[in-house]
């Protein structure tokens, strides 16, 4: 597997020094390696999607969204090795790697309509002064590197990926090096749709392969999604180009079930939103606000829900969650298990990691967590639930503001005036009533505060790889 690399439309060996071992987490051990690419690559790679940009943005929309439809049928048509390599490579479960396949495929074809739909080039614009007219456009952005995490490889890259084409930009795309095998699909795709060559370029390595990616000074925008740590790393080398970036980083978010809930099936979304992709997610609901009047009822039916999740390898069993993805995320939650039992936390549930092969641990769940504690304020990224009670409404909307992170929230209730009205009073970039999280392609993605800037999917996706220009004219 040494011809990782997708550069000027053809697959390269890796020059880089690093060597990507990518593994199976359900068993702890390799399975694939793959040399990086190096910074000479992704000068390379950024270069051939400099040249190709001409003619790319030239292209009309429903030429690029005939590209689109390609990639999302081509997509289906691989449906079978993507969602076991999905489940082999990230440790998902089935159901969660046809979902993540599922979203793939939908964001493709939803932005090949959204091509078809743009404006033309040229769009008069009303003038209240006499003697000028005025017309504006849109256009592509221009060279885009798009760097993606581990955590939902191919979908997070559609995301990316699908608007930034059918604006007529042209891209280079970095995986995670922790999952980064099925990124490669895109490129196959590529050859076989014939994509003019570097419009699509794929550069696989470790953090010196992101830098340059996201230091080189012919990109015009950037867009990435992962920790705040690196975030902050790339927003600052935007900052010395002066160019765009979308961020989309981390979350603490809330579930908050009010008294009226059911609570069979509140249960149901609390624990949909703590041990989805083993809580793998910035979008993890991992502080759960309960009110007074059903917590007694609700934590003992979610502490058997969570012990009784059937967690295990699911290419050999079926199962409801499965390992974390890697070691070093299984190393971190299992060090907040050991600060949890520092500060004296009461565990309900789980707690530990399991003893198997794997990196396992288990559906944790900690009660009347004091909001001093680092498990209430830090971004976990595993299957780990903080629940604190609360009396009324409006001390449950202000516990769920006082964070650093506005990503995402769930509201619990029969109530849906109370609902509607506390979802519009939350600090968040986007709420569920009642609802697992359903995230559709027509809807948006992001976040306030330290969560991020900007927003993917939905048109907004599409503007974030467009740019508006005016041309006045005087007509004397």
């Amino acid at each position: 597997m040494t011809t990782s690399h997708y550069i000027a439309g053809r697959w390269v060996e890796g020059q880089g020094s690093d060597c990507i071992r990518v593994n199976d987490p359900a068993l702890g051990q390799p399975f694939a390696e793959l040399m990086a690419a190096s910074i000479a690559q992704v000068d390379q790679a950024v270069t051939a999607a400099r040249a190709a940009l001409p003619a790319w943005k030239a292209t009309s929309a429903s030429e690029r969204a005939a590209y689109l439809r390609g990639f999302a049928e081509q997509l289906d048509q691989r449906r079978e090795a993507l969602i076991t390599l999905q489940m082999r490579n990230s440790g998902k479960p089935r159901h969660e790697a046809e979902i993540d396949l599922d979203d793939a495929i939908a964001t493709f074809s939803y932005y090949a309509e959204l091509a078809e739909q743009l404006p033309s080039k040229n769009r008069e614009v009303p003038l209240a002064a006499a003697g000028f007219s005025a017309r504006t456009r849109l256009e592509p952005v221009g060279v885009v590197g798009l760097i993606v995490p581990w955590n939902f490889p191919l979908v997070t890259s559609a995301w990316k990926l699908a608007p930034a084409l059918a604006a007529g930009c042209t891209v280079v795309l970095k995986p995670s090096e922790i999952t980064p095998l099925i990124e490669q699909a895109y490129g196959h795709i590529a050859d076989s749709l014939g994509l003019p060559a570097g419009v699509l370029n794929i550069v696989n390595g470790k953090a010196e392969t992101g830098a340059a990616l996201s230091n080189h000074n012919g990109l015009d925008k950037l867009s990435f999604t992962g920790s705040n740590s690196v975030g902050s790393q790339v927003m600052r080398s935007a900052s010395v180009q002066c160019r765009p970036v979308t961020l989309e980083l981390g979350g603490k978010s809330a579930i908050v079930v009010f008294d009226d809930c059911d609570v069979d099936q509140a249960v149901e979304w609390i624990v949909a939103g703590i041990t989805w992709n083993a809580g793998q997610m910035c979008s993890a609901t991992s502080r759960l606000l309960v009110q007074d009047g059903i917590a007694d009822a609700l934590l003992p039916r979610l502490q058997a829900a969570l012990e009784n999740l059937r967690v295990g390898n699911p290419l050999t069993e079926e199962v409801a969650m499965g390992p974390l993805t890697s070691q070093a995320q299984w190393l971190k939650v299992a060090g907040y298990f050991a600060t949890a039992r520092e500060e004296g936390l009461q565990c309900l549930v789980g707690g530990r990691a399991l003893d198997r092969d794997g990196w396992f641990v288990s559906p944790t769940l900690y009660a009347e967590v004091p909001k001093s504690s680092r498990l209430w304020s830090e971004e976990i990224f595993g299957p780990v639930l903080c629940a604190r009670r609360f009396a009324t409404e409006e001390q449950a909307i202000a516990e769920a503001n006082d964070s650093r992170f506005g990503l995402v929230a769930t509201v619990c209730s029969a109530d849906l005036a109370r609902a509607e009205r506390v979802a519009d009073a939350l600090e968040v970039g986007h709420v569920w009533i009642n609802s697992v999280q359903a995230v559709f392609v027509e809807t948006s993605w992001g976040g306030t505060k330290g969560s991020g800037i900007g927003r993917e999917l939905g048109p907004w996706g599409l503007s974030a790889y467009q740019s508006v220009k005016h041309v006045t004219r005087c007509l004397g």
